[in-house]
């Protein structure tokens, strides 16, 4: 049987999914998003739009200046970002990263799907309730509150 797929593993194969057809790609979600220059691309690329131009130097403030681009755009797409700053991605906060694109896919690759009168989201959980409800891990309720929880996480991907 092969080896279970990780979150990280499942993040960075959707995005360069999308930064391929920008000529690029990222091999670790952790540190490739840090200087916010791909963030800005993958942002670009899965909306069709322009973002501010990007700070081109390679010093702190920079990136937090990129990083603090792409999170305002995101934001301006009616997206709350729960404790999710420039710094958290600058400094290469792997759990803060990981939420950040999950909830770009829900945005941007999720929302606006649906089948039979039933959107992605809700076909998402429904499917993940499903796995989880004979192991007893009835505390399931949302994505965005269960996406933490490391039980939940393992459960779904065996």
């Amino acid at each position: 049987m092969p080896a279970p797929v990780s979150p990280p593993q499942t993040f960075t194969a959707w995005c360069n999914s999308h930064l391929r057809k920008a000529g690029t790609q990222i091999e670790n979600i952790e540190e490739d998003f840090r200087d916010g220059l791909k963030l800005m691309l993958l942002l670009e690329v899965i909306s069709g739009e322009r973002l501010a131009k990007p700070e081109r130097g390679k010093m702190r403030v920079h990136k937090i200046s990129n990083v603090n681009k792409a999170l305002h755009y995101i934001t301006s797409k009616g997206v709350k970002l729960v404790s999710i700053g420039a710094e958290e991605i600058v400094d290469g906060n792997a759990k803060m990263t990981l939420g950040m694109i999950w909830t770009i896919i829900l945005r941007f690759a999720i929302q606006d799907i649906s089948v039979e009168e039933t959107s992605a989201k809700e076909g998402l959980f429904c499917g993940a309730r499903g796995r989880l409800l004979p192991t007893r891990m009835s505390t399931f309720r949302t994505f965005t509150l269960s996406y933490t929880t490391r039980h939940h996480t393992v459960v779904l991907y065996h």
